[in-house]
């Protein structure tokens, strides 16, 4: 059987050669497998080292501080630190999210307003959007938080993260903010853009799964209460022992996408512009989501008179989605083509296809030769 071309980087990255070979390193007894919380001898050192080396390869890519860096178990554990913990022992809190978030912010959040916790829920603008005037109407006195992704997970569009931050920044109200499709993605610099949590997902950059991180504002300090206890580690924020071997892995992985950022950038450009060009002799073809404020590898499309299934099952050479891979588990439309106004019949013509960094032009060929050959032959036996 032919391998399927990967069209599907946004769900997730496979581990690049080299991260998998430096993960190695940390997990044999003749590599460095110690607990990095021991203290009492080399083994331990020698982890913790690995550990420390990490954190300052991860907040290089954001411009951050190392000690801002807390390490978790992915970005959907951040984006629950982050909220949960911001709101943590407040009785008359308010958030101010989106409703085309991550379903880690979204599910959160909902599980917060269930036990109390004041909700208001954005609409974004049709390409799907937040603007700055929106986020700054929303705000309440009793506001604690306000949680937006910088790129939407199926839309690719990008979030003025930086105009409605300064607003918060003035006003006192702490900002969270989901990167993790953004981050080796497009420039993210928390020094320009005034956040003050900001989730990271290992996966998302080439690295290992189950391994992630929150940037947490030291200056002026942001405080938020831990939600697994029991040892106090990560500056008390997240107890637990390090996986080590992950996070030199992600700690790797990071690295690599800070010394290619600019190249890849320009690589996912041309992709999506080749994918595009590819698919010109279909008519009926909608682009959903910003045409500009976008980052290049994530395209999501829908085809007139088609339906995604119908369509994804023809296109069997080809991995690709038909939403969020957090929410496969339902076959309802995607809420967040619902959310910038598509019906539920336009929200069901609709595939993601993302690119990434060993996408082929000879892959991206095939794809639009094969999605113009089989909606094609669809439209024909309707």
């Amino acid at each position: 059987m032919k391998k399927p071309v990967y069209l599907d980087y946004a769900a997730t990255t496979p581990v690049d050669p080299s991260v998998a070979d430096e993960m190695v390193k940390y997990l044999t007894p003749d590599g460095v497998f110690g607990n990095p919380a021991s203290r009492s001898h080399a083994f331990g050192w020698q982890a913790e080292a690995a550990v420390e080396a990490s954190r300052k390869q991860v907040a290089s890519l954001i411009h951050a501080d190392p000690r801002e860096i807390v390490w978790t178990s992915g970005a959907t554990e951040s984006d629950n630190l982050a909220i949960k913990g911001a709101v943590a022992g407040r009785q008359d809190a308010h958030i101010v999210t989106s409703k085309i978030e991550h379903k880690a912010v979204l599910d959160t959040c909902k599980w917060l307003e269930q036990h109390g916790t004041e909700v208001t829920w954005l609409d974004p603008a049709p390409d799907g959007s937040i603007s700055c005037q929106q986020v700054v109407n929303a705000l309440r006195n009793n506001t604690v938080l306000v949680s937006l992704m910088l790129v939407n997970n199926e839309l690719g569009t990008i979030t003025d993260i930086a105009a409605i931050g300064s607003e918060l920044r003035q006003r006192g109200v702490l900002f969270h903010v989901d990167a993790a499709q953004a981050a080796g993605k497009m420039a993210v610099d928390v020094t320009s853009m005034p956040v003050d949590l900001l989730a990271l997902s290992g996966h998302k950059v080439y690295g290992p799964k189950g391994v992630g991180a929150l940037y947490v504002r030291r200056s002026p300090d942001v405080r938020i209460e831990a939600q697994i206890h029991g040892g106090g580690h990560e500056r008390g924020m997240r107890s637990g022992t390090l996986p080590t071997h992950q996070i030199v892995g992600m700690g790797k992985a990071f690295a690599i996408a800070q010394s290619r950022l600019e190249d890849e950038v320009r690589k996912l450009e041309s992709l999506r512009e080749s994918f595009l060009a590819g698919l010109e002799p279909l008519q009926g073809v909608s682009l959903n989501g910003s045409r500009s404020q976008r980052v290049p590898g994530i395209v999501n499309l829908s085809f007139d008179g088609v339906e995604a299934e119908s369509l994804m099952l023809g296109l069997r050479d080809l991995a690709v989605s038909s939403g969020s891979a957090c929410a496969s588990a339902t076959i309802e439309p995607s809420f967040v083509l619902r959310g910038i106004g598509l019906s539920d019949e336009q929200a069901h013509r609709a595939l993601r296809f993302s690119f990434g960094r060993f996408t082929t032009e000879e892959e991206i060929a095939f794809a639009s030769s094969q999605i113009v050959d089989v909606v094609s032959r669809l439209r024909a036996v309707r």
